[in-house]
């Protein structure tokens, strides 16, 4: 009969056992491990199980952040936690290394049209989409935006037939580099200094902070992102 592996003993966070200038740098170690091994932003609740309940942990982030100083890459706080993210400056050296291909689609226009819609009216049905932009949203965009991972369905939503609204994801926020939605660029002080409006929207203006994913251009002849006839 096979023998039980042992359960793996308890991790020690506390570390009372160890001077504080070493407590600190084994903290430290841990957390950024943990970071660089995750595929997604980890948030402050999982770091919290690393470390000593006396530990202050945004303390700790910046002393991490400090090391990283002159690297090429950098520690980012983005979707409701930390990540590790290569610094803008190495882009062209990662697309060359990379033979080129862009590491994400870029969005087509409409795509990206229909998303902003999404982040700042969420939630929001398709038919409310189509109504907002004055034409069909396809069913296939939709698709899209939620096979990529930026939307999903939310609650339903009132109107008759009770369609599922959509709203945005973590995986939005961690593309675009938003903490939260509260990043989003205010809508209301766009309109007001005459940045934003419906017109513009329309029209395929982008608020900053929206060109983080690489919109494609509108000349873009992909046959997965052009738009039905009378349509988006």
């Amino acid at each position: 009969m096979a023998r039980r592996a042992k359960p793996d003993a308890a991790l020690d966070a506390e570390l009372a056992d160890l001077p504080p200038e070493l407590r600190w740098r084994e903290w430290m170690g841990r957390v950024e491990a943990v970071i660089f091994a995750s595929p997604a932003p980890v948030s402050r609740e999982i770091l919290a199980r690393l470390v000593g309940r006396d530990c202050n942990l945004d303390l700790l982030i910046a002393d991490i952040r400090d090391e990283l100083r002159g690297r090429p890459y950098e520690l980012v706080t983005v979707a409701g936690g930390w990540q590790h993210r290569t610094r803008k400056a190495f882009a062209d050296a990662i697309r060359a290394a990379a033979g080129g291909a862009p590491a994400v689609r870029p969005l087509s226009r409409s795509e990206s049209l229909v998303l902003m819609a999404i982040a700042y009216f969420q939630p929001i049905a398709r038919g409310e989409l189509s109504e907002f932009f004055g034409k069909e949203v396809s069913r296939d965009l939709i698709g899209g935006l939620r096979a990529m991972g930026l939307i999903a369905a939310g609650p339903r939503s009132p109107r008759p037939g009770a369609p599922y609204a959509f709203v945005t994801t973590k995986e939005f926020l961690a593309q675009f580099g938003f903490e939260s939605l509260r990043d989003l660029p205010d809508i209301e002080m766009l309109e007001d200094a005459g940045l934003l409006g419906k017109d513009k929207l329309l029209a395929g203006a982008f608020p900053g902070g929206f060109a983080a994913a690489g919109a494609a251009d509108e000349t873009d002849d992909r046959p997965d992102s052009a738009p039905e006839p009378g349509g988006l």
